[in-house]
Parts: structure tokens; C-alpha cells; sequence
């Protein structure tokens, strides 16, 4: 992985530490690319797939917050685990009742 030239012509490393660190940041990635995918099937007329995707997004970071201790969990990480588990699952519930509620658009 490369960090950049210095302008001599020698390509840096990024250091080890620094890849780790990008690399711990996984779950909040994983969550986020769900969100970016149910953004775009709703962008494309597909919003009850759209919907479902989103719902089950949030649903997924309720579950990687309660399954992931706080340093693997990184920026998923707000206040403590009960009351991110809480607002997490209810939020990723009450989308998926509604996105299903809501009758689809002709």
C-alpha cells in the first residue's frame, strides 16, 4: 500500500500502525456501503428494496455493536453498548415495520 511520493521518486509505506488502524474501522465501512446500496435502489425507483436494505443495514450495526467489544466496534462505538443496542434496534425495527407498511409507490 502506497502512501505518496516525496517527490524524489521513492515510493513510502504507509506504516503498519496506520494500516491497522484503517483496517479496524470494518464494521461502521460495512454498514455505511449498506446505506450507500439503499440509497441508490431508492435513487433508482426501487424503493421497497431500497427500504429493506437500509432497515437491514441498521439491523446489522445493532447486532456488530452487540456481538463486538468496543475497540473492535471503532466508530460504531457512540455512548455505551446498551443504549447504542437499544437505539440501533429500534431504529433498524421501526424501518423495517415501516418500509413494509408504507404500500409502494404505482
Amino acid at each position: 500500500m502506497t502512501a505518496g511520493n516525496d517527490g524524489s521518486g521513492v515510493v513510502r509505506q504507509l506504516p503498519k500502525r496506520r494500516r491497522r488502524l484503517s483496517f479496524r474501522q470494518w464494521p461502521i465501512s460495512v454498514v455505511l456501503l449498506g446505506v450507500a446500496v439503499a440509497l441508490i435502489l431508492v435513487a433508482t425507483d426501487h424503493f421497497r428494496r431500497g427500504s429493506v436494505v437500509l432497515a437491514a443495514s441498521v439491523v446489522l450495526a445493532t447486532f456488530l455493536r452487540l456481538l463486538l467489544t468496543n475497540d473492535e466496534a471503532g466508530w460504531l462505538v457512540v455512548r455505551s453498548k446498551r443504549t447504542d443496542v437499544l437505539v440501533l434496534g429500534a431504529l433498524g425495527i421501526g424501518l423495517a415495520i415501516f418500509c413494509f407498511w408504507v404500500p409502494a409507490p404505482n
